[in-house]
């Protein structure tokens, strides 16, 4: 997917017009304005724009906010299966990954009595998630975030997918605590991967730690892209790409659950996590034999954890229906040759 077209123009627009410099560590302004009020537009919440710091990519992100949050030793919590970059970032600032076993009997959301009697100092949650593309409602959501507010645990939420979200409306922890971090950007919803920018919203009192620790970092996003960024909140382009996406989620989820069992049907983002115990014990070594003698790319289970990950694959509707369509049949012959 192309991002909207103004993205295209007025990134043309700023190297036309020598825009290379270094910009101020937290961003240029107008995006920073442009991001509160895209939280005004589709949550209805104010944000001070003082407390958005413009990052490259959202990797980067969640290095701020963990060294914001951890320090040596420090547990934060994170759900299994989940992005496995996570328990990387942990590791790189000295902290210790607390794996939470999650599935398809909870839509592979983290509930607050599994935090019971685990000492952790933060809890990391994405929604909807990678792997599985499952969403927190509002309720789950204000009861995870309140459940932290009370034992003093700092919550991270990861809302990349946000836009991606086909069924129902996605909530932002902002609407439930000041105390949260969001992280955002611009490589899905807005069709910009290799823009690397994305944004992180800190609670008023770590805006100033945040910038040292991005000046230390990074020093700052670059330019291009922040200005280029400024025109992604084309909805009406936008509700364009969400509709791309549901039209492929709904297919691909008809076609693969005629043949695996999807335990929790994806609200949002662009993978489905599909249970392929019927034919193998082991998905990483069934994913090599699909991409050997089918010719089919997915992404082992193994991938993302280990609670049962093995009897899991996960699949991709980056790729528009023509092509899956490809890849379903070709899928149905090799499961025929087993």
């Amino acid at each position: 997917m192309l991002p909207p077209p103004g993205v295209r123009e007025t990134l043309l627009e700023a190297v036309q017009e020598n825009r290379f410099a270094y910009t101020e560590t937290m961003g240029i302004s107008a995006l920073r304005h442009k991001i509160a009020d895209h939280y005004r537009h589709d949550y209805g919440i104010e944000i001070d724009p003082s407390r958005v710091l413009i990052t490259p990519g959202t990797s980067i992100a969640f290095m701020v906010a963990y060294q914001l949050l951890l320090d040596s030793s420090d547990r934060i919590g994170m759900s299994d299966p989940g992005y496995p970059c996570y328990r990387n970032f942990a590791y790189m600032v000295d902290a210790e990954p607390v794996f939470i076993p999650v599935d398809g009997s909870t839509s592979y959301r983290i509930e607050p009595e599994a935090l019971e009697k685990r000492e952790i100092k933060a809890l990391h949650i994405s929604s909807p998630a990678n792997p599985t593309g499952t969403l927190y409602t509002p309720e789950a959501l204000q009861e995870l975030i309140g459940y932290c507010d009370a034992h003093g645990i700092r919550f991270i939420s990861d809302e990349l997918y946000h836009g991606l979200v086909y069924d129902q409306k996605a909530a932002t922890a902002l609407q439930f605590s000041d105390r949260a971090i969001v992280i955002n950007g611009f490589s899905k919803y807005f069709c910009m991967p290799g823009m690397r920018i994305g944004w992180i919203i800190v609670p008023e009192a770590l805006i100033r730690p945040a910038e040292i620790i991005a000046q230390n970092l990074y020093i700052a996003t670059p330019t291009l892209s922040q200005y280029a960024a400024l025109e992604a909140f084309d909805y009406g382009y936008l509700a364009k790409v969400r509709e791309i996406f549901k039209r492929r989620r709904d297919y691909l989820f008809d076609e693969l659950g005629r043949l695996f069992r999807i335990d929790a049907k994806p609200e949002g983002a662009f993978y489905l996590w599909c249970d392929v115990s019927e034919y193998t014990d082991d998905s990483t070594r069934f994913s090599e034999r699909l991409l050997r003698e089918a010719h089919i790319a997915v992404t082992p289970g193994e991938d993302f954890g280990k609670n049962g990950t093995r009897r899991y694959l996960r699949f991709s509707y980056t790729r528009d229906i023509d092509h899956m369509r490809l890849g379903v049949e070709r899928m149905r012959n090799f499961l025929a040759s087993l």
